[in-house]
């Protein structure tokens, strides 16, 4: 009996292998990246140009344009204008009944060579001539209407007289804080004590008026005018006195003597200028009857004029420059 060989077994042959063949043949798409966007043109230098950009339709309101476009808020809108020209109307309808605002525009028609000149002449009218105002014919073909300051230097205004009020307070202020005395309540006291001394002024003035059967608007105006150019002259002695006394005040003999001429000088302006004022001589004033009524009253209204140019003058400035 043969034994079986179980240690070398006959070695086997494996199948050869088939790879398999696709029946239908596919084409795969190549994927690319996409290219980047166009820059846009930026109005602002620092723009990204990849950034979304939003809605165009809002305009100069920008993400608020919708708001505007609202049929509430238009509304509202409305309402508001509605109600701010009712109040316009109303506090110009109560205030003209104390102030004429048409009449005050005239007085603040000045230019800067108009400024300059004024100054020097309330400072050095000793040689000025003519210090009668030019008319001119109005816009209704009627003659006599003065001409507005800034085409004539003698026409009275309220640009300087306001301006050298408010340079006042700050001035007389600015002195007390050079010498040690500054408080803020200084400024509230400076601006009380010169409105009161301008407000009996102006009551004074207007008793004068009444006295002299001066119901003319124009002719109040004009004289409240010419009442504020002291400030110039006092503006002057306390400036011109501080720096020649090193800081001790209007007092002395050099404050006294540049207190007495800026007086004079204001004293000669204000009496050449209301001349022209209270006494008028030309028949073509738009003032229509002044020429009988200031025969009539001539000699009162010359000693009104003296008085306010010389004592009243006088008196005030003294006190403002004594602050």
């Amino acid at each position: 009996m043969q034994r079986t060989n179980y240690g070398n077994p006959a070695p086997a042959t494996s199948p050869p292998l088939h790879h398999p063949v696709p029946q239908h043949v596919s084409t795969v798409p190549q994927l690319r990246s996409p290219p980047p966007p166009a820059p846009q043109h930026q109005t602002s230098g620092y723009g990204n140009p990849y950034q979304q950009q939003g809605p165009q339709g809002g305009g100069a309101f920008g993400a608020y344009g919708g708001f505007m476009a609202d049929p509430t808020a238009q509304m509202g809108f409305q309402v508001g204008q509605t109600a701010l020209k009712h109040g316009t109307e109303y506090v110009e309808q109560n205030f003209n009944r104390y102030v004429n605002f048409s009449a005050l525009k005239h007085y603040f028609n000045v230019s800067n060579s108009y400024v300059v000149n004024k100054l020097f002449l309330v400072l050095f009218p000793w040689r000025h001539k003519p210090w009668s105002r030019k008319q001119t014919i109005g816009p209704s073909g009627q003659e006599g209407w003065f001409l507005p300051p800034r085409d004539d230097l003698n026409s009275p205004d309220m640009y300087i007289p306001l301006m050298a009020l408010v340079t006042y307070i700050l001035l007389s202020t600015m002195m007390a804080g050079l010498q040690g005395a500054f408080n803020p309540e200084l400024l509230g006291y400076t601006a009380t004590y010169a409105f009161f001394v301008v407000g009996i002024e102006i009551l004074l003035l207007k008793f004068g008026c009444y006295l002299l059967s001066i119901s003319n608007d124009s002719q109040l105006l004009d004289l409240v005018a010419y009442s504020g150019y002291k400030f110039v002259g006092v503006i002057a002695t306390i400036l011109v006195s501080e720096i020649s006394n090193g800081g001790k005040g209007t007092g002395g003999w050099i404050g006294w003597t540049i207190f007495s001429y800026t007086f004079l000088a204001n004293a000669l302006f204000l009496l050449r200028s209301l001349k022209y004022v209270l006494l008028p001589e030309n028949s073509n004033d738009e003032r229509g009857t002044m020429q009988t009524v200031a025969r009539s009253q001539k000699s009162r209204r010359t000693q009104f004029l003296f008085l306010y140019s010389y004592p009243l003058q006088l008196l005030f400035m003294w006190i403002l420059t004594r602050i």
